[in-house]
């Protein structure tokens, strides 16, 4: 916000090509050792750069995704590995175990979204929601108009989708995934908006409850009766630890935003306490999510879930995203589209790691 969205784009562009000039002539065994090597020093630039000593860890993470990549395309290559799997260090497979042959695609619900085509969602097969709340509907930060909003958003999205049935969630429910953003300002506020979905008949179907809190609002969450996830809050594999500490039930992973490397750390720690992840999206291109769907693949479903989930809402935000999946280097393979809500998994995505390993001819010719 202090620099405006070119001028965050700017700060971040000019972080990616700092790493690149630190990680000249540097040796490392994996990209996890280059990102430990890195991540420091480029952190300790961007808050000279922009003056912000609070800067979040996940501003120079978001910079670092391309550095990361182009580190785990030259491992895989030059250690001649032929599979995601076989290229994964040992330390980091147990976590990303797994191998779902369906992932479910989780579609944004934001505000403005209108519940006829939510109820479209679930009538083409989308087995989960991901819903917005905290909305500030007369934009004056009311905290009771918040809640009320998010309480009649909940009950209009309900009733819409109750009946529709699926076979992937383990209650038959469409599932409903509510991400406030940090927005609330207590535990009372969160218990009287669950207390209400509890009267409507939709409490049992809210599988995830994304960020109640401001990330230094540090509230124990255990108590809260539905499972809460940490995201914005966990910039790395210690805040996982301090977010399980303080009752969180789920960590949100984002190879394609934080670095795949960061992603594996935080599995690893996230499974040493028995807690669940899964991948969110960050309007990524089609190539992109396919980082994400090669880490969600591997991962255990979510309580509540039969398969596992994803979260990808670039069909949702890109004007040409057809045209994009036309760049990916298997644009027929079965895996690139959502097909009736699901990306299916068969034995060629397992085999070909998805494509990301390999130039997509389109932007080979850009170079």
């Amino acid at each position: 916000s202090k620099y405006g969205s070119v001028g965050g784009d700017s700060i971040m562009f000019l972080l990616t090509s700092y790493a690149l000039k630190v990680i000249e002539g540097m040796e490392y065994d994996t990209p996890i050792d280059l990102l430990n090597q890195v991540l420091p020093e480029v952190y300790q630039f961007a808050k000279r750069v922009t003056g912000m000593e609070d800067l979040k860890e996940t501003f120079v993470l978001n910079a670092l995704v391309p550095v990361d990549m182009a580190a785990w395309m030259l491992y895989y290559k030059e250690n001649g590995f032929k599979s995601f799997d076989e290229m994964l260090p040992d330390s980091y497979k147990n976590s990303l175990s797994h191998k779902q042959d369906k992932l479910a695609g989780i579609p944004l619900i934001t505000y403005g979204v209108a519940i006829q085509e939510v109820a479209e969602f679930a009538r083409n097969g989308y087995p989960i929601l991901k819903i917005k709340i905290g909305s500030d509907p007369d934009k004056d930060k009311d905290p009771r108009k918040m809640l009320e909003w998010d309480k009649n958003r909940i009950t209009e999205i309900h009733n819409a989708v109750r009946d529709i049935q699926t076979p992937y969630t383990t209650n038959g429910n469409i599932a409903y995934y509510l991400d406030a953003n940090g927005r609330y300002q207590n535990k009372d506020q969160v218990m009287e908006l669950l207390d209400h979905a509890d009267k409507i008949g939709a409490l049992d179907s809210i599988v995830l409850l994304e960020e109640p809190f401001e990330e230094d609002n540090h509230i124990d969450v255990r108590d809260i009766p539905v499972r809460v996830v940490a995201d914005e809050s966990a910039h790395s594999d210690s805040d996982v630890q301090e977010r399980i500490q303080m009752g969180y039930q789920a960590i949100a992973l984002k190879p394609i935003a934080k670095t795949l490397s960061m992603s594996l750390l935080m599995a690893k720690s996230a499974a040493s306490e028995g807690i669940p992840c899964f991948c969110a999206d960050l309007t990524v291109n089609p190539i992109m999510v396919d980082w994400n769907k090669n880490v969600a693949a591997r991962l255990e479903p979510i309580p509540g879930m039969n398969i596992g989930v994803l979260e990808v809402n670039g069909p949702q935000n890109y004007k040409n995203w057809d045209v994009m999946e036309s760049h990916h280097p298997y644009p027929q393979g079965s895996w690139v589209k959502l097909q009736k809500g699901l990306f299916q998994l068969d034995d060629n995505f397992y085999k070909n790691s998805g494509g990301i390993f390999e130039i997509s001819d389109y932007y080979l010719s850009q170079v």
